[in-house]
């Protein structure tokens, strides 16, 4: 019998970035999840603050070289990878000269929010998917974490659910305490049109706002993991409502087994996508 495939989407991983409760469930977990005979692929975006020497990162060229068009505007696709020698695994980072270069994450020196992170947001949620499509991994599974993940359920479920390398694929979403006031950018729908949207279904970011973004990854998820002790209420009371399977929020110390167990669950249950 195949391993199950299982496809990570991080907002975050240590060592590359500062010690968080996100970060460490990032590094820790895809390895739990190898460890559990399971196969796995992770993916983070590679922000500007990674030293690239340090953690040894190098460019995969047979990957990269592909443009992705966001708002009529061309962005090349830079593929760099990295490896825990420990976990033996590999880290693959997505990395964009206009979006990944500056020296944070995903807010200023000031703590103010990028402007252009619903455009880094879908840069990276395509160029995953560009990548394990080059890859030819087809995954059984993909683990979303983090806000700047949450657009990979749509995507998945929308612009690919008849391709068949991921028309089957079943998509968790960890949900955080990782909220942004204000919105995103309002040209947001215009700004992920792609082949096989509609202006229609786009419109369910016409309200790009943290708790919108998280309900409609909700929506296209077919399961949905609190990832954090306490998390927006708006969002938990959705999650609760939803009909969707649900796993509580576990410490980092008893997270995997529980994490492997609600994996088998959904790889095993007919989807629940409500939209």
């Amino acid at each position: 019998m195949e391993k199950p495939k299982v496809l990570f989407v991080q907002q975050e991983i240590i060592p590359y970035l500062k010690e968080s409760h996100m970060g460490h469930i990032g590094r820790y977990l895809p390895q739990g999840i190898q460890e559990r005979k399971k196969e796995i692929r992770t993916f983070m975006p590679r922000y500007g603050c990674i030293n690239e020497r340090r953690n040894q990162l190098h460019e995969v060229i047979r990957l990269s070289g592909m443009n992705l068009v966001i708002n009529n505007t061309d962005h090349p696709l830079i593929i760099k990878v990295a490896s825990i020698q420990s976990a033996r695994m590999q880290i693959y980072f997505i990395d964009n000269e206009d979006f990944f270069q500056r020296k944070f994450m995903l807010t200023n020196k000031n703590g103010e929010y990028f402007e252009d992170n619903d455009e880094r947001a879908i840069f990276f949620t395509r160029g995953v998917i560009e990548t394990v499509k080059k890859l030819g991994w087809t995954p059984d599974l993909v683990h979303c974490n983090g806000w700047f993940t949450g657009l990979m359920p749509f995507y998945l479920k929308e612009v690919l659910k008849d391709n068949p390398m991921f028309s089957d694929t079943k998509v968790i979403y960890s949900v955080y305490n990782d909220g942004f006031p204000g919105k995103l950018s309002a040209e947001m729908p215009v700004k992920m049109k792609t082949k096989g949207l509609s202006n229609e279904v786009l419109q369910k970011y016409a309200d790009p706002s943290y708790e919108n973004i998280s309900k409609v990854a909700i929506d296209y998820s077919d399961g949905v993991i609190f990832g954090d002790e306490e998390i927006n209420p708006e969002v938990e009371k959705y999650v609760r409502e939803s009909g969707k399977p649900f796993l509580a929020y576990h410490d980092k110390d008893s997270c995997i087994d529980a994490y492997n167990a609600f994996y088998d669950e959904v790889l095993l249950s007919e989807s629940v996508l409500q939209q």
